[in-house]
């Protein structure tokens, strides 16, 4: 009998105008987001790979070691094609200075503005938005809209169990949109082979996890169509209810919740930031000219009185200690400037983490965040993929400096060994690495590899939301069971 209540529920289904065009919208805006996808990462990879050659033959071309700076890039990811994130609003490189802060620039927003005031449409959008509303529109009326016209009265009149009918038209609903949502999906993988989109192991399980959590969410708002419709009498008021009930949690929880967050938590602003950074090195370069200041005239003390040619030769004697030292000073102050700012970023860091852990926090009453979560974690382009990623350029900018610091430093033994023995008369002057035009040796240079966050790990971090959704959606299907049975059918 159970079967032949969701077959009933499901032929009714198919064969209504609602179900053609969920599944002409649902096809035309899942394989066209999944196409739009795929060009974009496939033109996001020639950009990095055409960025990487240039900086490469920039490296290739150089004849010293002697402030070598360099830049890295972020490298797209296949399951940015599904969940775009803020993906777009990261930026896409970061130069690697021992002076200059790690710091991702340049997004694809800051180039393309107009792409940031109406966002890309992709699947997780798709899924939170587009189906959520179609699952309303599926089950607003499951049980008043039977009551209105007399069905409801009629099955049950028969010997069927009012939990066996819900439990069918749950079913029948949730299959009324699994297949519009499964048809073009599978094309659109199939677009994935067709385009040779390098998707690894790792990926295709991220990929098949955002399906089954898409599909756990819509889940949910098919059991609370059921459920507003069973606490209700007439469908127009269950309809209303639930596009009350839609507009919040999809829309208005999600960003409630950050402009909440944003007055709770403050955080400085980046002009703030820079201005504290600039000042403390401004200090630090004052405290060097005074102390070098202060060498000098301990240095050239023992000179007083002496004649012109003395003092000159006096000044030739020291002058090499002088500047050693005073290089020292140098270097000294940069890492003590390199550690403020750490400090400073890690302090910013600190404050943004706890006003994102809040925001999130109260984002999570509904739903749709906790799916939109899970899936950004999914296709890695989370809110802390920007950390990530500088977290990685931090981390190679030391090896790349020490690296570079220490060729120099070779570089410049070598030249002071030859002007030394040209110096002695020895003969034909000696080649060394910088000299002239001749290219450096780079062949040993540390590579910048960003490591991808593993399933396991992506799990783990969306274990809360995605128990969150299976919570709401037993709740929701708990609450229309016991409204159901005791739904007055007349």
């Amino acid at each position: 009998m159970l079967w032949v209540l969701i077959e009933k529920e499901l032929k009714s289904i198919i064969q209504s105008p609602k179900f053609v065009a969920t599944f002409g919208v649902c096809s035309l805006l899942i394989l066209l987001s999944v196409f739009i996808g795929i060009n974009e990462y496939r033109a996001s990879v020639a950009q990095y790979e055409t960025a990487n050659s240039w900086v490469d033959q920039q490296i290739s071309e150089a004849t010293s070691f002697e402030d070598l700076p360099t830049r890295v890039y972020r490298q797209p990811d296949p399951m940015q094609i599904f969940v775009s994130g803020v993906n777009y609003d990261v930026g896409r490189l970061s130069q690697i200075s021992s002076t200059e802060d790690i710091k991702l620039e340049q997004s694809a927003y800051s180039d393309d503005p107009l792409f940031a005031v109406f966002r890309y449409i992709d699947f997780g959008f798709i899924v939170q938005v587009v189906l959520s509303l179609f699952a309303i529109v599926f089950t607003y009326d499951a049980i008043n809209g039977e009551r209105e016209s007399g069905t409801l009265k009629l099955v049950l009149s028969n010997s069927i169990a009012r939990g066996q009918y819900l439990f069918a038209k749950l079913a029948g609903s949730w299959l009324g949109l699994t297949i519009p949502l499964l048809i073009p999906i599978l094309i659109g993988l199939l677009l994935l082979v067709v385009y040779r989109v390098p998707m690894t192991d790792t990926d295709w399980m991220k990929l098949m996890t955002l399906l089954a959590v898409s599909i756990l969410y819509f889940t949910f708002f098919i059991a609370l169509g059921l459920l507003v419709s069973a606490l209700t009498r007439h469908s127009a008021v269950s309809f209303l209810l639930l596009l009350v009930a839609w507009i919040t949690l999809v829309l208005i929880v999600p960003r409630g919740a950050v402009m909440a967050a944003g007055q709770l938590v403050s955080l400085p602003s980046v002009a703030e930031i820079e201005s504290q950074k600039d000042r403390y090195r401004a200090d630090r370069q004052g405290e060097l000219r005074a102390t070098s200041n202060l060498r000098y005239q301990e240095m050239m003390e023992p000179a007083q009185g002496l004649a012109e040619a003395e003092r000159r030769a006096y000044y030739a004697a020291n002058i090499d200690l002088y500047t050693q030292e005073r290089n020292r000073l140098q270097a000294d102050m940069e890492i003590t400037i390199e550690e403020n700012n750490r400090r400073v970023n890690e302090s910013l860091r600190n404050a943004k983490s706890e006003q994102e852990r809040l925001a999130f926090l109260i984002s999570r009453v509904s739903p749709a965040s906790a799916y939109k979560l899970t899936a950004m974690n999914l296709g890695g382009t989370n809110t802390s993929m920007k950390n990530r990623y500088e977290d990685q350029m931090l981390t190679f900018r030391d090896s790349y400096t020490s690296y570079v610091d220490s060729k120099y430093q070779q570089e410049q033994e070598e030249q002071a060994a030859i002007l030394a023995e040209q110096r002695r008369g020895g003969g034909a002057a000696l080649s060394y690495a910088g000299a002239g035009n001749e290219a450096i040796d780079t062949s040993d240079m540390p590579q910048f590899v960003a490591t991808q966050e593993s399933v396991a790990e992506v799990i783990r971090a969306s274990i809360l939301d995605f128990g969150l959704l299976a919570l709401f959606t037993l709740l929701a299907f708990a609450g229309a069971f016991f409204a159901f049975i005791r739904y007055d059918i007349r």
